[in-house]
């Protein structure tokens, strides 16, 4: 794509440049700021200039790093303070503009303050992070004086290092932001008190940024536009801080829609798509220089409804650039179906990132791994056969045919998809079906022989003289081995979501895993499902996007439709319900089905199942669950029966996905080994 490419008949918007005056963007898309963990990593800026330049050559305008610390007690793990780290970070910004130089590359700043994970951190005021079990240490005159002389540092060695611009992030309850907030910052000298001095910290940082990098140097300020906190910041304090910073130097304002701490999801699947965008929009009106947006915009006809309505002036589209590096290229090219949308499950970026792996993306394994795992052409293409349309069979057999081989996919079933045909069932979980139609596409465009509704064994597998066979035929549910496990009442979490069976309104549910939140979830929403609605969303998380009051939630009680069951949701295990569940997103399911009365229960020693209900002991009291329906989520099995069976003949065979290992159902370890092993063929 040229930059002086015509405007997109389809997308008119998102591929319009936009003029910043020194420079310009080449279109309103832009990869938003993705912590990888690569740059703490033997050869992670080799692997970062990789993973940039692969999304440069995708089509995208301009990209933002990961957070970056201006010293060490920032907390990031990795630094920009010196010559020396500018000069690691060259093989980044010259493989990106080595693509097109007409690609902007900015670094973020991100100084995580009362959130960092070092006994050194720092705040304006030792108030303590719900968060974090560090208290952190308070800053004196000359501490804020080194904050700020550090942020400036970080901003010159990042135009060292050839950046285009950085991004100053002002947000999420790192240091910057926690200046702003009354709560966080009780100072009572010249950087806390009133507002206006609330917001000279951040403010001095951009003034002082401006005046050592120069006039010809993005630098954005990402602010918490509607902080999701209660006594959070007000609307008008949002716009004086958004004017000040454009009056300090700002080139772009980027609006960020929450805390770390808030009680609000804001990146979870279950979030309405582009729900944020307007508080975007109503700021835009404010200034005279460019606003981003972001959150939950994931596919190309999102991004472009959003810039036509006037809310944002760039869209940032993060984690959907981490599913798909060719977003952009594809929507440019008229290949939308191509797109492996980004489904917000969060479970290999945010939830690796937050627990400090190595960020990767479940439905795209070769995110942050370009260098490790790539699709090259078989040399010696085979004809291979995979038995089971799951995510592992899938993966596996769209990544070896795009290699070359002749495979054939196989299932019993009418559709493709295997466990994904639940969840996409699931209220909160619509995004699976981009899932399948991403696979589905890529069935066709990579030519596999695509087999439904037929059940094959390894005789048949023989006699077809298949090179290689691929087992993908997941899992079947562990049932329990207790009293009465046959009763008429106990049901499988199965025959529920598909609707073979009635449900009580007495509702056990056995296993408080993955599944038993979502069959818990799915047998008591009612009405439309939130992520298809931002009324109902903003209903059910108390988000007040008319009015804005202070955080957008002060003073606003949720409210969510009481279900017309009771549920008790129970587990073996000790620990609390839901620990198990993604460290980024298991809060919200949790919070999700306490709104709706779910009883949640752990340490349950389950003792029989009879006509009374379901008998338990719970800290060595023994209970009658006085229930209609029993719903069993025990965990699961792999189904390895036809691998044995290959295995018998001598047949050349592999083990994928649930078959595999099914103590969880994990759909990022199923596609992740599937999509390696494909790879290896």
């Amino acid at each position: 794509m040229a930059v002086d490419a015509p405007l997109h008949p389809k997308y008119p918007n998102l591929f319009r440049p936009l003029d910043l005056g020194f420079t310009r963007l080449k279109n309103r898309a832009l990869m938003g700021s993705m912590h990888t963990g690569l740059e703490e990593v033997d050869g992670g800026y080799e692997r970062l200039a990789a993973y940039f330049a692969e999304r440069a050559r995708g089509g995208v305008g301009m990209m933002i790093t990961g957070g970056i610390s201006p010293n060490e007690e920032g907390g990031m793990g990795s630094e920009m303070s010196t010559p020396e780290h500018a000069e690691a970070h060259r093989v980044v910004t010259e493989a990106v503009h080595k693509v097109d130089p007409d690609i902007k590359i900015c670094m973020q700043i991100l100084h995580a303050g009362p959130l960092a994970e070092t006994p050194t951190l720092v705040a304006p005021s030792a108030v303590r992070s719900r968060l974090s079990p560090l208290v952190p240490n308070e800053l004196d005159e000359a501490g804020v004086q080194k904050q700020i002389d550090d942020h400036v540092q970080c901003a010159k060695m990042a135009q060292l290092a050839g950046y285009d611009g950085v991004e100053i992030i002002g947000s999420a309850g790192y240091l910057l932001s926690t200046f702003l907030v009354e709560k966080t910052n009780q100072r009572e000298d010249q950087w806390g008190g009133s507002y206006h001095n609330r917001m000279r910290f951040p403010l001095e940082i951009m003034r002082r940024c401006r005046a050592a990098v120069g006039d010809n140097f993005i630098l954005i300020f990402r602010i918490a536009a509607m902080d999701m906190l209660q006594g959070g910041m007000s609307w008008d304090e949002v716009v004086l801080l958004a004017k000040a910073m454009e009056t300090a130097g700002a080139t772009i304002i980027s609006t960020h829609f929450t805390w770390h701490e808030s009680a609000v999801p804001t990146i979870a699947t279950m979030v309405p798509r582009a729900a944020f965008t307007g508080v975007t929009g109503r700021l835009r009106k404010e200034l005279s220089i460019p606003c981003i947006t972001s959150n939950r915009i994931n596919m190309p006809d999102v991004a472009e409804k959003v810039l036509a309505d006037g809310d944002a002036d760039i869209v940032s589209m993060a984690r959907p650039m981490l599913a798909d590096a060719e977003l952009v290229k594809k929507a440019f090219e008229g290949r939308e179906d191509e797109i492996n949308t980004c489904i917000g499950c969060n479970q290999a970026c945010l939830d690796h990132g937050f627990e400090g792996k190595e960020v990767s993306c479940l439905v795209n394994p070769r995110a942050c791994h370009e260098t490790i795992l790539n699709y090259q052409p078989s040399s010696s293409p085979k004809e291979i056969a995979v038995v089971g349309a799951g995510p592992a069979g899938l993966a596996y057999a769209t990544v070896a045919a795009e290699r070359g081989h002749s495979v054939t996919l196989y299932d019993a079933n009418s559709e493709i998809g295997g466990q994904f045909n639940l969840a996409k069932k699931v209220p909160g979980k619509e995004e699976f079906y981009e899932t399948l139609r991403y696979f589905s596409r890529m069935l066709e465009v990579n030519k596999v022989n695509v087999r439904l509704n037929t059940t094959v064994c390894a005789s048949d597998l023989d006699e077809a003289g298949y090179q290689h066979i691929v087992v993908a035929t997941g899992i079947i549910p562990r049932v329990p081995d207790i009293e009465g496990i046959d009763h008429a009442k106990v049901v499988s979490y199965i025959d529920v979501i598909l609707g073979r069976v009635s449900v009580g309104k007495r509702v056990a549910v056995m296993g408080a895993g993955g599944i038993g939140f979502d069959v818990s979830e799915f047998i008591t929403h009612k009405g439309v499902s939130a992520a298809l609605d931002k009324q109902v969303f903003a209903r059910e998380w108390g988000v007040d996007f008319d009015n804005h009051p202070r955080g957008g939630v002060t003073g606003v009680t949720p409210q969510v439709e009481a279900a017309d069951r009771e549920v008790f949701l129970l587990q073996r295990k000790t620990t609390p319900v839901g620990r198990s569940l993604g460290k980024t997103t298991g809060w919200t399911h949790r919070m999700s089905l306490a709104k709706r009365g779910v009883q949640m229960i752990n340490g349950v020693d389950y003792k029989k199942i009879d006509d009374q209900g379901l008998h338990i002991v719970v800290a060595g009291q023994p209970q009658l669950l006085a229930v209609d329906t029993v719903i069993i989520c025990a965990g699961q099995l792999p189904d390895r029966h036809l691998f044995d069976q290959v295995g018998d003949l001598g047949i050349d065979a592999s083990l994928v996905g649930g078959a595999f290992e099914a103590t969880e159902l994990d759909a990022k370890a199923a596609i992740k080994q599937a999509s390696f092993l494909a790879a290896a063929i």
